[in-house]
């Protein structure tokens, strides 16, 4: 069962999909990833990539962000996406883009406070995610890219030195990688 933990949004109770495509983040690594930026919140623009069911778009927003960018590439994920903001009653302050990720990263000039991205695992993708944020600099000043993977070997070392600042952190099976841009 996927919930919002906290916020005004609390406990509400998320959609899931009904096929194995989408793997949620769970719960220990959700309230790792948010304390770790729970003091960024308040008022900022968050980008969720690979959003699945839109669970750290949303849970972002219940616990004070101004608005939340979900992109999925999968329609019925997107459905869910939408379904789970009216169940939380935050669908006011969340957009949902079907769009291949990195088509989003390369064709908007918006640039968001936090960037989560969850793809799929031993997809590589997650080494290209961390390269297409630098590339297309997604991040505002002091900016935080969190990313999921299998490994702590799925971003290489020469990436995570192009950061202000990062951090890696491990739950069960999966690691998080937290990436901090400089103030410039």
């Amino acid at each position: 069962m996927m919930r919002i933990i906290t916020g005004k949004a609390r406990g509400t109770r998320l959609l899931t999909l009904p096929t194995d495509d989408t793997r949620p983040t769970t719960e220990m690594a959700k309230e790792g990833i948010f304390s770790a930026v729970q003091f960024e919140l308040v008022g900022a623009e968050v980008l969720d990539l690979f959003s699945g069911t839109g669970q750290l778009a949303l849970e972002a927003l219940s616990r004070g962000a101004a608005r939340a960018v979900c992109v999925e590439n999968a329609r019925k994920a997107a459905d869910v996406i939408r379904q789970n903001a009216a169940r939380t009653k935050l669908e006011a302050d969340t957009r949902v883009l079907v769009s291949d990720a990195f088509a989003y990263l390369k064709n908007t000039s918006e640039k968001y406070n936090l960037i989560f991205a969850d793809p799929p695992y031993d997809s590589g993708l997650a080494e290209k995610v961390v390269e297409k944020v630098l590339e297309y600099d997604s991040l505002k000043p002091n900016g935080a890219l969190i990313v999921e993977a299998e490994s702590e070997n799925a971003v290489p070392v020469h990436l995570c030195e192009r950061f202000g600042s990062y951090r890696v952190y491990r739950y069960g099976k999966t690691t998080v990688f937290l990436f901090r841009k400089g103030d410039e």
